[in-house]
């Protein structure tokens, strides 16, 4: 078996792709940071990992895994969203961890290519975006 079909391997570049997500957010101080991220796109990683290998041994149907994954972010998401001086607050780390959830999905189905670009993507959003934001709006 190649090493980038090993479980192991698959939990650790989750780990990666999360914290470089992680990483920009500390950056510009938010709550949610290298931590949360990175356990956002690992825990993701682990239940795919072993709902698509019980999958392959016809033990369970993987789809069941990527759906709960799916609302239990939103679930979670929605804890770190409040109302703050008449606005919400916490709506684009609610975006970003389950976008971050998302990419080790990717990585736990073997999809390696959809979690860098997806990576690069939710990057590139949260920086140039950002900027956007920030200078013109």
């Amino acid at each position: 078996m190649p090493f980038y079909f090993h479980p192991f391997f698959k939990i650790f570049l989750a780990l990666i792709l999360g914290a470089i997500i992680g990483l920009e957010r500390e950056k510009k101080k938010k709550g949610a940071g290298l931590q949360t991220y990175s356990l956002v796109a690992l825990s993701s990683a682990l239940f795919s990992t072993i709902a698509f290998t019980l999958g392959e041994m016809k033990i369970v149907d993987p789809s069941l895994a990527i759906m709960a994954i799916g609302v239990g972010m939103g679930f979670i998401g929605s804890g770190v969203i409040f109302k703050q001086e008449g606005q919400l607050q916490g709506l684009t780390t609610a975006a970003g961890l389950w976008a971050s959830a998302a990419v080790g999905l990717a990585i736990g189905a073997g999809l390696y290519s959809l979690a860098f670009f997806s990576t690069f993507l939710i990057l590139f959003i949260f920086v140039f975006f950002g900027f956007l934001e920030e200078k013109f709006l």
